[in-house]
């Protein structure tokens, strides 16, 4: 038999479940205290109980929804390129952003803006592909900066592309975007080339934590002079 504990999650999870549905398809405004009661199988005032209004059950349902395309980008085993594995990972959130544009708004307006598990997890995702990068010295900035743009452009990619008019759709846009960010975070050869510095301090810091012989102190400050 479920605990209270199971059973109240479970009631939960059936609300956002409800409102995750209809956010994504309808908008937030069609995420009322009725429509979503009656979704879940209960009365309205039973909402009250797990969540404190609707905007704490928006977040929870925007939430839910991303964390789903998250965990859907993490069965992706990588391959041996790691610069074709970082063009799928945007292929996929832009794919993300147009696919959902009510949640995707909902999780870049700034009134609403917080780190989220799943936000947080996704930036991981993210930086993990970016250090495979820098690991196979193609990196020509830091592994901060190249998530810094990376993230910045593919915001600006799916904003623009959800607001053009329908007439003026580009469909290479994306294409263009990923391009553009590619010529100014990534070399173009495939192995560390002396004669580019920032390829090699880059490609050396992801080695700074196997260094033997340096303790966590002494790893942190070569860490710190590197990415200056």
């Amino acid at each position: 038999m479920a605990s209270n504990t199971q059973r109240r999650d479970l009631t939960r999870d059936r609300i956002v479940t409800a409102a995750a549905d209809l956010l994504r398809t309808q908008g937030p405004a069609a995420v009322t205290t009725r429509r979503v009661a009656h979704e879940a199988g209960l009365q309205p005032p039973a909402l009250y109980r797990f969540f404190q209004d609707k905007d704490d059950l928006l977040d929870a349902a925007a939430e839910q929804v991303f964390a789903h395309h998250v965990a859907s980008k993490q069965t992706a085993a990588p391959s041996d390129d790691p610069v074709e594995d970082l063009r799928a990972g945007w292929d996929t959130q832009i794919s993300f952003g147009l696919a959902n544009p009510y949640v995707y708004g909902l999780l870049l307006d700034p009134a609403r803006a917080r780190d989220t598990p799943a936000q947080a997890k996704g930036v991981l995702i993210l930086a993990e592909r970016v250090h495979r990068i820098a690991a196979a010295g193609r990196l020509r900035v830091s592994e901060e900066r190249a998530v810094n743009l990376i993230r910045s452009a593919g915001t600006g990619t799916v904003h623009t592309l959800l607001t053009l008019p329908p007439g003026q759709s580009d469909p290479h846009l994306a294409d263009a975007a990923f391009d553009a960010v590619a010529r100014a975070i990534l070399t173009d050869e495939p192995a560390v080339p002396t004669r580019d510095q920032a390829a090699v301090v880059a490609a050396f810091r992801t080695l700074v934590p196997e260094l033997p012989g340096l303790s966590e102190a002494e790893a942190a400050l070569l860490d710190e002079w590197l990415r200056r």
